[in-house]
């Protein structure tokens, strides 16, 4: 019984990433984490925790922290701890949420230009119009595997994020020179085609810097640039309408989608000289920040991060995903979600059906994003601070539950406009805390958290 207690034990410990109090430990030859001498890169611990000149399946080999980390006291590591996560906060996540914020308004974007004539102009049947919504979100499917597998495999997601973005804005601001429903068809496919690369890409990014306790709420800081997108969507749409509307022969819709290509594509090129990319092969961190940003993911997984192209194979990471039942439990959730968030693909039209002139209408989709923005940030950063993701998850869908049922029970304003500020943060509030959920779930081997991390458009 007690070995058969032990073995259990073990094998939990293993589940959950915790190190097991009843294993022996046998002492592997230290690590160095200098770039220029790949000969002592480790390997996954997935592939080396066994002794192979053991025959005791108990003892498995930990590394050891490299000098500059084992060295430090543990107040002081706490303290150069705390210092380097800020730091890493403040040079991703600001550009990370204006890029996810460009891309969630690039693809959204067609909602608002239906009120801003799109539909009216191009002759647009209404089955024609969602055809054009749905379309995109086939070559984002399409794209989303692949992409990331690609990216893994070479390890540059400072230089490859950034020109799918430049590839994106250029198709976005195309958009404009659409005159049919088949050229429309056309560019809203590539567009999603392209545009699958970066919030998979994104979430896979913040697992290779942050632990899974500094996840959550990270992923939610993220996710706000797809809610700030609805709000801002809304005030420049109104924007554009009272103002552009026929300048220069191009009706406001036109506009709308050349502006906010050139934007896209100004920011695509910042990025190039801000964002950086993995803590192993990145260079504007010193020697000491670089090794404790290394250290930290290998401590709180006790699995290395990205080392080098060679380890990342495409077969490999689908073959260890689909041999995970815990993946095909999250892609339920993660479509049951999604299905559920369909609602911001035509959330003007829902709020112009309270029976307001365009441009009000338009206004009055900002207050449920900023709502969202709101409870995301205040549910994630509860989940984080508590370790519970269960019901952080489940709760906010009551709400949402709640808003559908009211908005389909009556046809007085004020309680459908409440509805509709019930709908967005019911919905994206907990989708948050689940994606977070994914890279806590399965953090590591990197090949095969980049093959689990495509969740659905959206």
């Amino acid at each position: 019984m007690s070995t058969l207690s032990n073995a259990a034990s073990r094998g939990l410990g293993r589940l959950w990433g915790r190190k097991d109090r009843n294993t022996h430990v046998e002492e592997a030859p230290e690590v160095s984490y200098d770039d220029d001498d790949q000969k002592h890169e480790p390997e996954h611990l997935s592939d080396t925790s066994k002794d192979p000149d053991s025959n005791d399946p108990s003892v498995r080999k930990r590394r050891e922290a490299p000098p500059l980390v084992r060295d430090l006291a543990p107040e002081e590591r706490d303290r150069l701890e705390r210092a380097l996560v800020k730091k890493i906060d403040l040079r991703l996540l600001p550009m990370l949420i204006i890029m996810y914020l460009m891309n969630y308004l690039d693809r959204n974007n067609i909602a608002a230009a239906r009120l801003a004539g799109l539909q009216e102009e191009l002759d647009l049947e209404d089955t024609q119009y969602l055809t054009c919504v749905s379309i995109l979100f086939v070559g984002y499917i399409l794209m989303q595997v692949p992409s990331n597998l690609f990216l893994n495999k070479i390890g540059k997601p400072a230089i490859y994020l950034p020109v799918c973005m430049i590839v994106w804005g250029v198709i976005s601001a195309a958009t404009a020179a659409a005159n049919s429903f088949g050229g429309l068809v056309a560019i809203r496919f590539f567009l999603g085609f392209v545009e699958a690369a970066y919030f998979p890409g994104c979430l896979f990014f913040l697992s290779s810097w942050y632990t899974r306790k500094e996840l959550g709420f990270r992923t939610a800081i993220l996710y706000s640039g797809s809610l700030m997108s609805g709000a801002f969507s809304g005030l420049i749409t109104a924007g554009i309408t009272a103002n552009l509307d026929y300048k220069r022969g191009l009706r406001a819709w036109r506009w709308l989608f050349i502006i906010e290509g050139v934007i896209t594509i100004a920011i695509a090129m910042a990025a190039f000289f801000v964002l950086p990319n993995f803590p192993r092969t990145t260079t504007w961190l010193t020697e000491n920040e670089r090794q404790l940003a290394v250290w930290r993911l290998d401590e709180d997984i006790g699995e290395d991060d990205w080392v080098g192209s060679e380890k990342q194979t495409f077969g490999h990471g689908m073959k260890l995903a689909f041999a995970d039942i815990k993946m095909w439990v999250l892609m339920v959730l993660v479509f049951c979600f999604v299905a559920s968030g369909t609602v911001t693909n035509l959330f003007p039209t829902i709020v112009q059906t309270l029976g307001y002139s365009n441009i009000i209408s338009l206004l009055l989709t900002v207050p449920p994003y900023v709502l969202g923005v709101i409870t995301t940030f205040c549910n994630s950063w509860h989940a984080d601070r508590t370790g519970e993701r269960y019901f952080h998850v489940t709760i906010p869908l009551y709400f949402a539950v709640i808003a559908f049922i009211i908005a389909a029970a009556t046809t007085k304003t004020a309680p459908r406009y409440l509805s509709m500020m019930l709908m967005i943060p019911g919905v994206y509030t907990g989708y948050v805390v689940a994606l977070a959920w994914i890279s806590n779930t399965l953090p590591r081997p990197p090949a095969k958290v980049q093959f689990c991390h495509h969740p659905s458009p959206g």
